[in-house]
């Protein structure tokens, strides 16, 4: 196993090489020297999407949309959950509305959906609001 990981930056997309013994430091991409680790989730398009999957930290996802009440009442805990695995996974969020070719990519027929995935593999898909300790719960098993 490797003693780094590469990490992409949640505001500019670049990759950068971190050795996993730095990875709960306050680490800086080293093209922007943005933190690499805000602890909030990241609001994504198609191609930065495509970018953080690449990365080697596990990606969580929420699948959401403005105008949907479960959506809106699951955010916090997600939010909740991002600041908890800052150092251990990425958290984004896709507006299916503004990214319909992701959502039909993933075939997203309910919102919201949390799916996880690990340098590009789905490793879980959960439909549904879900409370933070359910969050959890389901998040244990991925990161």
């Amino acid at each position: 196993m490797s003693d780094s990981m590469i990490v992409i930056c949640p505001s500019c997309q670049a990759g950068n090489r971190l050795p996993i013994s730095r990875m709960s430091e306050a680490a800086k991409c080293g093209k922007c020297k943005a933190p690499l680790f805000s602890g909030k989730p990241i609001e994504v398009d198609e191609t930065s999407f495509a970018k953080h999957l690449a990365g080697e930290l596990p990606v969580v996802v929420d699948f959401w949309a403005d105008w949907c009440g479960p959506c809106k009442s699951m955010a916090p805990a997600y939010a909740q959950m991002a600041q908890q695995y800052a150092h251990q996974a990425q958290f984004l969020k896709v507006d299916t509305e503004q990214q319909q070719a992701l959502a039909q990519r993933y075939q997203i027929r309910s919102i919201p959906t949390l799916m996880c995935f690990k340098q590009g593999k789905l490793l879980g898909q959960q439909a549904g609001a879900l409370p933070a300790q359910a969050m959890q719960q389901w998040l244990q098993q991925f990161i």
